[in-house]
């Protein structure tokens, strides 16, 4: 039996907050806390992982859009939890609703939404645009 991507799955990641998640003018302040780009990391992390046993052979999904409010620090030797929630399926168009949790409080909310490709097609598109630049053709010229 196949299993089917439906709304209301969920899925969730904790990871421990290290140096190397802190960004890097924060480092040298003596700051260490959280960087948002590693709280994107983390819900692109948690959205994938939780999709990925629903997905035929071959496919895989793309982040497309995320909309993020990065609400408190969380510091260094603190864990912190990516919870998301799969609220709509819309063909190959997956949205995502994502709570971000330290050991505390709510620290960050989120939209998420993820496309499915097919691995095959995707490549061949991106060897393309790779072969359409090194030709030397123009920006946004098509072959």
């Amino acid at each position: 039996m196949e299993k089917t991507l439906e709304p209301g799955l969920e899925h969730e990641v904790e990871i421990l907050v290290t140096e190397d998640l802190v960004p890097p003018h924060m480092r040298s302040a003596g700051v260490g806390v959280f960087a948002t780009p590693e709280m994107v990391r983390l819900i692109e992390r948690t959205a994938l992982e939780g999709v990925l046993p629903y997905l035929a052979p071959g496919q895989q999904t793309v982040g497309t859009r995320v909309e993020l409010s990065h609400t408190a620090a969380t510091p260094v030797g603190m864990r912190v939890r990516a919870r998301v929630r799969l609220v709509e399926v819309d063909r190959r168009r997956l949205k995502f609703q994502v709570e971000v949790h330290d050991e505390v409080e709510k620290v960050g909310e989120a939209t998420h939404e993820r496309f499915i490709v097919d691995l095959d097609k995707s490549q061949a598109r991106v060897r393309e645009k790779v072969a359409r630049w090194r030709g030397g053709g123009a920006p946004g010229e098509r072959a």
